[in-house]
């Protein structure tokens, strides 16, 4: 006769993970931040400083919000092709990843800006990165249900 199989035992869930995004301007940086669980995003600030004061500022609030990751809106043409700001805001990625030793990940950001100013934003720059969090985190939602939809 078969052993009986012991109980399954319930999976603990993981802890949700935190993000924070940046909408990447050559003058500005909008900051917004988030978490799979809500799997919303609010606006945080516009950091609107360049060089040493830029990145002091960034590291305020990787500091304060302790991401898991973090999160770049990446511009293109409404084609899809890249344009002059495609590559600054890649360069940008990479320089976070560099600074504080977390994941980046990129997001077609086209549209997002006038997005957050069809909502009404205030400030704009970091409603826009509100909008680029809110997509990736859709995006992750997406990849998790496919994920336990899989056999």
């Amino acid at each position: 006769m078969p052993e009986a199989a012991a109980p399954a035992r319930p999976v603990p869930p993981a802890r949700p993970a935190r993000f924070l995004a940046f909408d990447f301007g050559s003058r500005r940086v909008g900051v917004a931040s988030g978490n799979t669980l809500t799997g919303q995003a609010t606006p945080l600030r516009t950091v609107d400083a360049q060089g040493d004061a830029r990145w002091a500022a960034i590291a305020r609030l990787v500091q304060e919000w302790q991401p898991d990751a973090l999160v770049v809106g990446v511009p293109r043409h409404p084609d899809g092709a890249p344009h002059e700001q495609t590559a600054a805001a890649q360069r940008f990625g990479r320089q976070l990843a560099g600074r504080f030793r977390l994941a980046v990940h990129e997001v077609d950001e086209r549209y997002t800006t006038t997005e957050a100013r069809a909502d009404g934003a205030r400030d704009v720059d970091a409603a826009a990165a509100a909008v680029i969090l809110e997509q990736h985190l859709r995006a992750l939602q997406g990849t998790a249900a496919a994920h336990h939809a899989a056999p």
